[in-house]
Formats: structure tokens, C-alpha cells, sequence
């Protein structure tokens, strides 16, 4: 964990409130709407909401903001409950804003009696018109003024399933010469003919956000709404709806959202690389979603971490991607199992090693671990795969690795020099070959030979071949929402790399998802769901540096 940070400012007024004895215990929730996958912003949100809980007491609530049944899917529902899960979590009431729709409706007929609010049935155009400007008062329509009875009447109506889809709507009464545009009689309640993922057809009018997100909280004894600051705006609409319905005074705060460079946060747009095809799905590795970052290897911890690092603030501003990047490094370097993979094989040749001769050697899963990681079996041969970029025929200057004449240690094994070397038609390094120095065994040298280079390998005859997918940013744009133009036209061309015939050392045939492995001198990666005993799929999770950095300066 990072270290011990001085309290933010919603967690200064938290201690305020208990100290003051305002509240007798803290309550938060999460109100996800279900119409995508949750991302590393929302994770942002959900570290504070349950994070603010575990270190206070109380609870949280994970209140579902089902109001619009067009675009909601139990689908998302199923996927968030299992990304907040996956991120550490648990919630105290599984909830839904569709549990509250018949309360919400008696609000709504609580401010139409009050003479608070009214049956409109102007056109979005002509509401908008009516609105006015920023710097301009609003007008009242045609329908402003009418009676409670029948503004009554018309509700119930809209409720039966009588007017169609924009015909009308009912908006609070409030001010419209107010500063606050949003203050200016906010449309509360509109009508849609579509099944909802939980009510089915029961209702055909739902409520706004606006309308429902307030009274909800209240309903939940919410003592303190955290929101992201595009909701500022909204917090007079918030209090003036709870003051008028006489209900518990739950308080809304606002936190700067995250923005990561080199993505697009918007559910919207991530719904349109889905359905365009650019990616894969919302797991996609190259998707900022949770489960995106959960397929491509990242661990619940590195998140947490990564949340806990940017902190909260008042100002919105860009987080570096590569923040994220070293978080899963840092924790991975402490936990992943060490393992040698050859993405780019040519074949090595051991002239002096006998050929039916095969042995085991060891060696250490991470000896970064607290316990070391303990140790695994690797078995060695005659033939074994390098990598291609281990070999240079011309050897630059300081250059440690093989070369005609040069000697380098294999990992966990032998000191070989190389001899001589292969070429095919296209002059493309096929083969070298080399011998080795018996007593130069690791764990157990005796050769008296010092070299500068250590390559990976694995052995031929044992290795298992497997597909690598090496991810990289989705964008080429650090803010490809900042951008003129299509966001689409900023997409990384080169944000996946497939290797189809890279070869592994035998002991990731047993690989799970679960696990988490550094393939050594080339990164982090995970076996991912495509993956099949007969054809093993492993994704890169992030390299062992950032090259992106390096690559980009």
C-alpha cells in the first residue's frame, strides 16, 4: 500500500458529521446505472463509496439507477454485481431504483397537490425554447398554470398508458428566472412504452434522474451522495425536491471523476467500439472496463492501490495511464510466478551435450515473494528454442548476449559459447550452434567463468507451443475525446500484436486464470478464456518497463 495520506475532503467532513453527532452512522451507495460495463472510473467511485464505509463504519448500499428500460439489460446487472465482487466489496442492500417506482409516483403526486408540479404537454423543442438562455429569463408555456385536479387527472392518465411517447411530461414548478438553468421547471417524469428489465410493462412512465436519484437516497437513509462533479448543477434541484417532499435530508458531494490518458471513459462510446466491432467486447484487454483489465491480468490490489494513489480532488484533471501501469507492476513483480517463454524462436543446438541425455533443473518462482514462491521443475536438452533477438551475427558494442565466439549463461542452466550458426534462403538466423560448460550448471558452478549476458529458453522437445496476444493502448491520443473529429480516428492501429507459435516452458501447461506469471525478460501475462487444454492463449498484462514512455518521448 501506499503511504499513510492526510484525509481528503469528503472524509473531513465525514468525521465532522459523526464527531458532531449529525449522523449515528455512515451510509453511502453505489448507484451504477445498468446500461454497460463498469470501467476504471467507476472503480474510482466504488473504492470511495465502500472504502469510506470500511474505515468509519456503516454501510453501503449498490442501488441499481434502472430508470430508462430502452437501454438497461439485466445483463449489466449481472457484470457489475461481479466486478465490484472481483474488486473486494460487498454490499450491505442489494437495491433498485425500479423498487422505489410506486413511492416515486406518490412524490410526484405529493408536489402536483402542492401546486409544485404540472402536466406539460409541449414539445422537447418548445421546452427548450421556453428555458431561455443562460443570460435571459425563461417564459411559461401554455400548460404552466394549470389546476392541481387537472394536472391530477392528466398524471394518472400518463400512468394508465393513455398518451404515446412524448406526448407529455410532468415537470416541477419551480423557477424560471432561476440562474441555474437546471432550476428552470426540470422535466421530473416522461413517458416510455418499453419493458423494463424488472417490471416488465408495468409502468409506462418513469422517473428522471434527477427526480429519482434524491428521493432514493432518502428512501436509503443515505447520509452522504457522493457524485462526480458534473453533478454540482444538480445538488440545488436535490435539496429543493427533498425540502418540498418533507423526506430525510440525505446531503450530495462531488468528486472530480477520473480521466486516464489514452482512453474514453464514456459508456456511450465504449458502446460503439462494441458494436462497430473494434473490439472484441466489453472484456475486450484493450477496454479501460474492469473486466477488460481483469481479462488482460490486472489484480484487484493494483486497482485499489491505483485508486488510492490519485486520491480525491475538487479539480478535474488527466491521470497518466502509465500510473496504473506501474501499480500492476508493483504488485505483480511481489506475486506473479516466473516462467520462461520464447515468442520469437530459433532453434539452439547444444553440440556437446549428448543427445539422448535429458535432466531437471530448478528453478524459483519469484523470489520477490515474502516466501521466495518456491521453486518448479524446467526440464533441459540437446535442442532448446531462444530467442531470435538474443542473437546477433555482428555484434554491436556491449553487446552480452550470443554472437559467433561470444558466451552467455542460459537462465537456470549452463554457460554455452557459440560456434557457429545457420541461415535459410532469405538470410533469416535459423539455427545456432553452440556447447556448453559442464561444471557451469547454476546453483552448483565450479567453472570459474564470469559472463556479462543471461538468456531465457526453452527446452525443444518439451516445450509446448501457445498463442500470445500482446495488447497495447487502445489510442494513439493521450485525449482522444479532446480531439477534433471522430474519436474512432485516434485508434492505436497497432494495439494488438498476435503471436500464434511462441513456446512455453511445460509447467504453464496447468496454467488457470487465476494465475499471474512473468515471462522473463518479456513481461506480465495471463492465460485468458479463450484458452483451451489443446491451445493455450496467453494476453499480455503490461511490459516489464514502459516502453510506451521511452517510445513516445
Amino acid at each position: 500500500m501506499s503511504e499513510e495520506r492526510s484525509l481528503n475532503f469528503i472524509e473531513e467532513i465525514i468525521e465532522n458529521d459523526l464527531k458532531s453527532g449529525k449522523y449515528q452512522e455512515l451510509v453511502t451507495r453505489f448507484p451504477p446505472e445498468p446500461n454497460g460495463y463498469l470501467h476504471i472510473g467507476h472503480a474510482k467511485a466504488i473504492c470511495l463509496n465502500f472504502g469510506l464505509t470500511q474505515k468509519y463504519g456503516g454501510y453501503t448500499n449498490l442501488r441499481f439507477d434502472d430508470t430508462n428500460p430502452v437501454t438497461e439489460k439485466t445483463e449489466y446487472v449481472n457484470s457489475q454485481q461481479e466486478d465490484i465482487r472481483w474488486l473486494g466489496f460487498r454490499w450491505k442492500n442489494e437495491l433498485y431504483t425500479s423498487d422505489y417506482f410506486g413511492k416515486l409516483y406518490d412524490y410526484a403526486v405529493i408536489l402536483i397537490e402542492k401546486g409544485l408540479a404540472y402536466v406539460d404537454h409541449s414539445t422537447a423543442e418548445e421546452i427548450a425554447a421556453q428555458k431561455g438562455t443562460p443570460t435571459e429569463a425563461g417564459t411559461a408555456g401554455p400548460y404552466r398554470d394549470r389546476s392541481i385536479a387537472e394536472n391530477l387527472d392528466l398524471f394518472s392518465r400518463m400512468k394508465a398508458g393513455e398518451f404515446p411517447d412524448g406526448a407529455c411530461t410532468l415537470r416541477a414548478k419551480i423557477d424560471l428566472a432561476s440562474p441555474n438553468m437546471l432550476m428552470r421547471d426540470p422535466i421530473i417524469y416522461r413517458i416510455k412504452h418499453a419493458e423494463h428489465h424488472r417490471t416488465g410493462n408495468q409502468w409506462c412512465i418513469y422517473p428522471m434522474y434527477d427526480f429519482a436519484h434524491g428521493q432514493s437516497d432518502s428512501i436509503e437513509g443515505i447520509t452522504h451522495s457522493i457524485c462526480t462533479l458534473e453533478y454540482v448543477a444538480h445538488r440545488e434541484l436535490y435539496d429543493w425536491l427533498i425540502e418540498k417532499l418533507g423526506i430525510f435530508p440525505s446531503k450530495q458531494y462531488e468528486f472530480a471523476r477520473l480521466n486516464l490518458s489514452y482512453t474514453v471513459m464514456s459508456k456511450r462510446k465504449l458502446l460503439q467500439l462494441v458494436n462497430d466491432g473494434v473490439v472484441s467486447g466489453w472484456d475486450d484487454p484493450r477496454m479501460p472496463t474492469i473486466s477488460g483489465l481483469r481479462r488482460r491480468g490486472y489484480t484487484p490490489e493494483s486497482i485499489r492501490e491505483f485508486c488510492d494513489r490519485i486520491g480525491i480532488a475538487k479539480r478535474e484533471n488527466i491521470i497518466e495511464l502509465s500510473l496504473l501501469e506501474f501499480c500492476i507492476r508493483e504488485h505483480l513483480n511481489k506475486t506473479a510466478t516466473r516462467v520462461m517463454a520464447v515468442l520469437d524462436p530459433i532453434k539452439l543446438v547444444i553440440t556437446n551435450y549428448p543427445e539422448d541425455q535429458e535432466e531437471i533443473l530448478l528453478g524459483e518462482n519469484n523470489p520477490e515473494a515474502e516466501d521466495k514462491g518456491g521453486s518448479r521443475e524446467i526440464p533441459f536438452s540437446r535442442e532448446l528454442w531462444i530467442e531470435r533477438e538474443d542473437f546477433m551475427e555482428t555484434p554491436a558494442k556491449k553487446w552480452f548476449r550470443l554472437a559467433p565466439e561470444a558466451m552467455v549463461r542460459l537462465k537456470h542452466a549452463y554457460i554455452v559459447k557459440c560456434e557457429t550458426f545457420e541461415k535459410d534462403a532469405e538470410g533469416n538466423v535459423t539455427t545456432v550452434y553452440c556447447r556448453y560448460i559442464p561444471e557451469s550448471r547454476s546453483g552448483s558452478d565450479t567453472s570459474g567463468i564470469h559472463v556479462k549476458g543471461t538468456i531465457h529458453w526453452v527446452s525443444r522437445a518439451h516445450a509446448k507451443q501457445a498463442e500470445v496476444r500482446l495488447y497495447d493502448r487502445l489510442f494513439i491520443s493521450e485525449s482522444p475525446d479532446a480531439e477534433e473529429g471522430d474519436f474512432k480516428d485516434y485508434l492505436n492501429p497497432e494495439s494488438v500484436e498476435v503471436i500464434r507459435d511462441a513456446y512455453i516452458e511445460p509447467y504453464l501447461a496447468k496454467a488457470d486464470q487465476r494465475g499471474r506469471y512473468q515471462f522473463i525478460r518479456k513481461g506480465y501475462y495471463c492465460l485468458d478464456k479463450d484458452s483451451t487444454p489443446e491451445h493455450l492463449v496467453f494476453n499480455r498484462t503490461v511490459s516489464l518497463k514502459d516502453a510506451w514512455a521511452k517510445a513516445n518521448k
